[in-house]
């Protein structure tokens, strides 16, 4: 990882010998070319959402207009940066001095999402759309669309890392400080960056993964923490899409609490544990909730209100599933 620092800091300072040339993105997949035109010896092939550096435009092709530019290409896997300059088709290039360029970039990075999110969709689709929505919010800051942008490309980021962590033994393990946590580093930018808005409250919603257990192993101790953290999450940040969804976790991890007291013949706390559940059940109704929260609410309070009734079971991964794969 030295070496790999080593590398991105050397590319750092070629990017600042060209900083006062123009940057881009591209929002489909292109060829660099040695020179322009399409029968020109290619390099490689850049993804959508890679940074650019603009060096040189012609109009040589005169189907078309070329640009020369510079381009770093990091692989993280196999830790090696690649520095190439060369002519890429003017063409689904945009340029930070392109009119509505952010809106553009916006667009091809929601269709980028949706594609990762569909079985057998673009192979690489969300890391184009976590790209595409970096370099918008780098871009265009002062866009109306940078802050869900900001969010957007750290919430994929936040779901891939995600989905590697979890498919790892130490994912089971009932202490999350056992296994590495995912990296919060975009989110807590959001927090900072964008206070007091939806898209931290989102941010501070997913930085929660870190703080579950990997499995509770019958043991009361996670279920207590975690519907603790979910039940301050939802009153620290009332305004949040996802209050109702933190309520209901709190509620949810109540109603396993029941059952877990009840076994290990600890009456008492399952009286409270039930009570707790009920209110947090009744707390998330008043709220009058969008989607499916309010019935699966009165659903958990009228079974949990019934004695003898069969319970939640205690399920074996706590962690929210991630929304991507690899």
């Amino acid at each position: 990882m030295r070496k790999l620092s080593f590398l991105l800091l050397f590319c750092s300072a070629l990017a600042a010998l060209a900083a006062d040339k123009e940057h881009a993105t591209l929002v489909r997949e292109a060829t660099l070319y040695v020179s322009p035109g399409s029968t020109s010896e290619k390099l490689v092939r850049v993804e959508r959402g890679r940074d650019l550096i603009i060096l040189e435009r012609t109009n040589i092709d005169s189907n078309q207009p070329w640009v020369k530019v510079y381009v770093t290409l990091v692989d993280l896997e196999k830790e090696r940066v690649r520095e190439l300059t060369g002519w890429v088709p003017m063409k689904g290039v945009i340029a930070t001095s392109m009119p509505n360029g952010d809106q553009i970039i916006f667009g091809e990075a929601v269709d980028s999402e949706n594609q990762a999110e569909q079985r057998g969709g673009r192979k690489g689709a969300a890391q184009d759309a976590m790209r595409l929505y970096y370099r918008l919010q780098e871009f265009f800051s002062n866009s109306p669309l940078a802050p869900e942008a900001m969010w957007r490309s750290a919430d994929i980021r936040w779901q891939l890392e995600k989905n590697d962590t979890m498919s790892r033994p130490s994912s089971r393990e009932l202490d999350p400080d056992a296994r590495n946590p995912m990296d919060d580093q975009f989110m807590k930018q959001i927090t900072k960056k964008y206070p007091h808005t939806k898209w931290a409250d989102l941010a501070a919603y997913d930085m929660i993964d870190n703080k579950l257990c990997g499995e509770w192993k019958g043991l009361a101790k996670c279920p207590e923490k975690e519907s603790d953290i979910y039940e301050h999450y939802a009153h620290e940040h009332p305004q949040s899409p996802k209050v109702a969804e933190a309520l209901y976790n709190a509620a949810w991890r109540q109603a396993a609490l029941v059952d877990i007291y009840r076994i290990n013949n600890e009456n008492d706390k399952s009286a409270n544990a039930r009570k707790k559940d009920l209110a947090l059940a009744q707390e998330l109704v008043g709220l009058n909730p969008q989607r499916d929260w309010k019935p699966r609410a009165l659903d958990l309070a009228m079974r949990n209100a019934l004695d003898g009734e069969v319970l939640p079971p205690v399920r074996r991964e706590t962690a929210r599933p991630a929304r991507f794969s690899t």
